[in-house]
């Protein structure tokens, strides 16, 4: 089952984040590894790829820079920042937060006991 583009919208900033918080990367790239970790379940359209790396350098959350691709292409490249990585340990803890309220509703149960 495919994921949609709206469902996990709100979550592509943390994917990108996550994604950069061991090594830079560049665009393609990113849409590459988006698409091998979710197991082909999301296609990141690269519109949204752009949309979402030139937010988070609009933010201060990732920088840029010019380098090449392994094949020598040129590319810019996109690195977190510090204030990237603090803002990407609040959004995996409010991620947390959000996915336990839905799973008690997905279950059924309630903190404390069932509905």
């Amino acid at each position: 089952m495919s994921i949609s583009a709206d469902a996990i919208r709100g979550y592509v900033d943390l994917m990108v984040l996550s994604l950069l918080r061991t090594d830079p990367s560049y665009a393609y790239e990113l849409a590459q590894r988006i698409t091998a970790i979710s197991g082909s379940d999301y296609a990141i359209k690269q519109t949204t790829l752009y949309s979402a790396v030139k937010r988070l350098e609009i933010s201060g959350f990732v920088s840029s820079f010019a380098g090449l691709s392994p094949s020598g292409k040129a590319r810019t490249y996109y690195r977190i920042t510090e204030a990237g990585r603090t803002h990407l340990d609040a959004k995996v803890e409010e991620w947390l937060s959000t996915k336990n309220v839905v799973d008690r509703f997905i279950n059924g149960t309630l903190e404390g006991g069932t509905t």
